[in-house]
């Protein structure tokens, strides 16, 4: 683009300093250039003139190419060996697997790249092109809410030779990109080319749970792909991430875009990353005229109307369920539910997926036919995270007795696949019913090792903890915690359930190292972090 403008400029220049004398224009030629017999007439002082502006446009041409990055000095292919945690079995250190992604460079001497390329790395090995050395990274942060991540390579040699990529706008549909990568079917480097078909609010797969803007592109983006830029006049414009399989549906992949990897970025600047804020709401359309009119609203299709307002997040106690959002942050809020921004029709949650943990976002409203305007502290909720998928950590996890305990978690119900009706009720409705106001984690007895010390126990698995010796049980440390006071009996009461489970301190110590040596049990619990 720059180099364009540099040559329609100084073919304007050309133009304008050009006297009449000089002659007809050549029609296949960019004006000024001239007939050879026509040159002759051309006063000496012109033609010298014409001669400068002529070098003049070469130089520019030149200047613009070659200022145009190479991406082949930003690439690089990332293999990482990864150790898969086993929620079945929590104590043991899990499945290792090989994967292959790549990355490239920008500012500040690191490699971007996706989450999941690196994810439960245990080594990771960068490559540059025309480069045979390998070289070791480690990760610096990483984002599993966005699927990002950034890369260190410790080896300074590593960046001599490199250049850090320019990163571009949102794309425009049916505009053209190129993606890079590695993916199956060979080694060496790929190239493909796409058309972007649709820029839109999509599921990202690794969080499982987080939606944030994606663009939708016909290229193939394939196993190996991941963490590949997509380039467009030169720039990364996006971040080559997910796509469907062939039997869903066919040439459709997607790319993370710049306005993300933008906030990623801004976001580890502070040392840490604080993941996505969330205002924590649920509204629906207002799309139908006489329903417009009973909330005392004109037919200019703007406003939405809040249909929920969960308790612990970012809007409780500044919106309520009836609501009608007019506007956020000065943005009128269509009846679809979007805004315009950045020339695109976008999703409101648009604008807070801009901002970071402790910005303010202003909404106004229509509460009772009376405008209001409201200003929220935005804060990420913690209680999605019961359903999102868990990466970077071991297993939680209590053993006693042979009992295993476990928070309820996505990673958990993939694992064990319970038919258990409570435990699946409290999954699937935690945040809809507000199940996390008195249980802010889900402690489940998850697996029995059996042995005498726990015979008869075995209807209790999969049942939800209510108390053990009467202390409530709201988090797994509460259990740990419980087992760890001394007693004659714990008595363990589950929700739903009329008997309690009990087990003997006696023969629980009794039979401690014979349930370690006869299941290889390493470590007793494991109880991590709860979530943030």
């Amino acid at each position: 683009m720059r180099a364009s403008f540099l040559r329609y400029l100084c073919g304007l220049l050309l133009k304008i300093l050009s006297v009449s004398s000089c002659g007809n224009w050549v029609p296949w030629a960019p004006k000024p250039f001239y007939t050879w017999s026509l040159l002759r007439k051309v006063p000496p002082l012109q033609m010298i003139r014409c001669a400068v502006f002529f070098a003049l446009v070469i130089a520019v041409s030149a200047f613009a190419e070659t200022s145009k990055p190479d991406i082949h000095k930003s690439l690089v292919r990332i293999t990482t060996t990864s150790q898969d945690p086993d929620y079945r079995v929590p104590w043991n250190p899990g499945n290792i697997t090989v994967g292959i992604g790549a990355g490239f460079v920008i500012d500040g001497n690191r490699i971007l790249t996706n989450a999941h390329v690196v994810s439960n790395g245990r080594l990771i090995v960068i490559e540059k092109e025309n480069d045979p050395k390998e070289y070791i990274g480690k990760v610096e942060f990483i984002g599993s809410d966005c699927d990002l991540a950034v890369v260190k390579v410790q080896d300074s040699s590593f960046y001599k030779g490199t250049s850090p990529v320019h990163f571009g706008g949102l794309p425009a549909v049916q505009s053209i990109v190129d993606v890079f990568g590695y993916p199956i079917g060979g080694t060496r480097l790929s190239v493909t080319h796409g058309i972007v078909s649709r820029v839109d609010f999509q599921n990202y797969t690794y969080s499982g749970v987080d939606q944030h803007l994606a663009v939708q592109i016909d290229a193939a983006i394939n196993p190996g792909n991941s963490g590949g830029p997509v380039l467009q006049d030169g720039k990364v414009v996006g971040v080559a991430f997910q796509g469907y399989t062939g039997d869903v549906a066919q040439n459709t992949g997607y790319m993370i875009p710049t306005p993300v990897i933008q906030r990623f970025l801004k976001d580890i600047s502070t040392g840490r990353y604080d993941r996505y804020v969330d205002l924590s709401i649920q509204y629906f359309k207002l799309l139908n005229a006489a329903e417009r009119q009973a909330l005392g609203l004109p037919d200019d299709n703007n406003g939405v109307v809040v249909s929920s307002v969960e308790k612990d997040g970012s809007c409780a106690g500044k919106l309520q369920e009836g609501d009608v959002m007019l506007s956020i942050d000065n943005h009128p809020i269509a009846s679809d539910g979007n805004v315009r921004l950045d020339g695109d029709n976008l999703d409101l949650a648009e604008v807070v997926e801009r901002k970071f943990k402790g910005d303010k976002v202003k909404i106004g409203i229509l509460r009772n036919r009376q405008p209001l305007t409201v200003e929220v502290d935005l804060e990420p909720n913690n209680s999605y995270l019961l359903q999102a998928n868990l990466h970077e950590a071991n297993p939680r996890f209590v053993l006693f007795g042979g009992l295993v305990f476990q928070p309820l978690s996505r990673n958990f119900m993939e694992a064990y696949q319970p038919d258990e009706l409570r435990v699946r009720y409290y999954y699937d409705f935690y945040i809809t019913d507000e199940l996390y106001e008195e249980h802010p984690e889900v402690v489940v007895l998850s697996n029995i090792l059996a042995d005498p010390v726990n015979a008869y126990l075995s209807e209790f698995r999969f049942q939800i903890v209510d108390e053990i010796n009467g202390q409530k049980i709201k988090h797994l440390s509460d259990v740990a915690h419980a087992f760890a006071t001394s007693a004659d009996q714990y008595v363990i009461k589950f929700l739903g359930s009329s008997r309690p489970a009990v087990l003997e301190k006696r023969a629980v110590e009794a039979a401690e190292q014979r349930i370690k040596r006869n299941y290889n049990v390493s470590i007793e619990q494991n109880l991590g972090n709860e979530r943030l």
